[in-house]
């Protein structure tokens, strides 16, 4: 069954008839055929005729004779009958070579509506894209969220309470994985959907990348994501363990490599003495959860570090720009940022004891900035104090309780 994702809908309804071409991305399996499939169906609920909407899914062996542009140019043409206005829906469009020449042509020939996917972040900056510039407008698809985890089990009458977010944390969002009720069929399918997403993305026949070594550390890099990176201490560690030898350049090609596939979203810092960003900082965080475990059999949910993974990928979700931060003597977990104002959170597992409920409220003493400080946890217990607000993580990704930017 097919859940409506309104979150990601009311982003790009404003733009199904705007002159602009539509290019929705994201990691593979994260839902953006269907996310395709509903937005037809909507069109054809405002009365466009069906014959009016062409959809290629380009990895289907039925478009193998599409190879470049011109390839594309011929079939949708083909396709046209009258002027009235078309949509044309073009699915992993990376498949095709100098596809943005066919894209160019189309908005200067056709009356028509463009909508594209594609699971490479590259898929609009290679030379080509300057025939695209300020033509287009994007919009990134992750993995279900929690309350859309909870829409879906409504949708097709699982039962569902808040305590599975504990099932959120260790096996993440993909949605094909709620298909499964046992674990170990979830880890075989979340394991094979990561090879393929290697195979199809980052190492291609002709790569010249060691699958091998390839494989060893971006898994440790996924299994680590949030904490912080050192490229000189993996290559120290790989090296000393493996009996081969990387580079610290072949570490961050490969981080760019994962990044590019949407595996990975770095995070930059934020240096609130000097309040600006450094970019040349960042800390990784992996698109699922699920991905961080596939290659361990248990996860430790006292490990925070799971937990700032969901939020950060929420608040992306939720259109913020997020950083973490950097005071002259500690760290804050999340600097969130949207439409120039902003808001400061600490994430924990359990405010246990007095020494982590001084910890994570203390984290904000050295800033003086007067936006609004939230810790988030799983505690059911309000322990707001001193003007910062205490949310549970349950009520925030569920949208009961949510973070105000004043």
């Amino acid at each position: 069954m097919r859940l409506k994702r309104e979150s990601y809908l009311e982003l790009i309804r404003p733009y199904y008839d705007v002159d602009l071409i539509k290019v929705i991305t994201g990691v593979r399996r994260a839902g953006k055929s269907i996310l395709l499939e509903t937005i037809k169906d909507e069109l054809v609920e405002k009365g466009v005729k069906g014959d009016h909407i062409l959809y290629l899914n380009l990895e289907d062996m039925d478009f193998d004779f599409i190879q470049n542009a011109a390839d594309l140019n011929r079939e949708i043409k083909n396709r046209i009958r009258d002027k009235d206005k078309y949509y044309i829906f073009l699915d992993e469009i990376q498949h095709i070579e100098a596809f943005e020449k066919a894209l160019s042509s189309f908005r200067a020939t056709l009356n028509a509506s463009i909508f594209v996917t594609g699971s490479n972040s590259t898929l609009l900056s290679g030379e080509l894209a300057t025939l695209l510039t300020g033509r287009t407008v994007e919009f990134e698809i992750f993995p279900f969220s929690f309350s859309e985890m909870k829409d879906y089990y409504e949708l097709i009458g699982r039962d569902f309470s808040d305590d599975m977010i504990y099932d959120y944390i260790k096996w993440g969002g993909f949605p094909l994985r709620f298909d499964f009720y046992d674990e170990t069929s979830v880890k075989h399918y979340v394991s094979n959907l990561y090879e393929s997403i290697v195979k199809r993305d980052i190492i291609q026949e002709n790569s010249k990348i060691d699958k091998f070594v390839f494989k060893d550390i971006a898994l440790y890099i996924l299994a680590n994501s949030g904490k912080e990176f050192s490229a000189e201490n993996i290559v120290a560690y790989y090296n000393r363990n493996s009996g081969k030898t990387v580079s610290i350049r072949t570490i961050y090609n490969y981080i760019d490599r994962m990044k590019k596939a949407f595996l990975l979203h770095g995070v930059s810092r934020y240096n609130l003495s000097g309040k600006s960003s450094l970019g040349n900082r960042e800390k990784y965080y992996a698109v699922d959860t699920g991905f961080r475990i596939i290659n361990t059999n248990t996860v430790n949910f006292d490990d925070t570090f799971f937990l700032e993974n969901i939020i950060c990928n929420e608040l992306m979700l939720r259109g913020y720009s997020v950083f973490t931060g950097k005071t002259y003597k500690s760290e804050v977990d999340f600097i969130a940022i949207k439409d120039g104002r902003k808001c400061f959170i600490q994430v924990a597992y359990l405010l246990a004891d007095q020494r982590t409920i001084d910890r994570e409220f203390g984290a904000f003493s050295p800033i003086s900035d007067a936006s609004p400080k939230y810790v988030l946890s799983l505690d059911r217990i309000n322990m707001s104090r001193a003007g910062i607000a205490h949310i549970n993580i349950v009520d925030f990704l569920l949208h009961r309780q949510d973070i105000m930017l004043t």
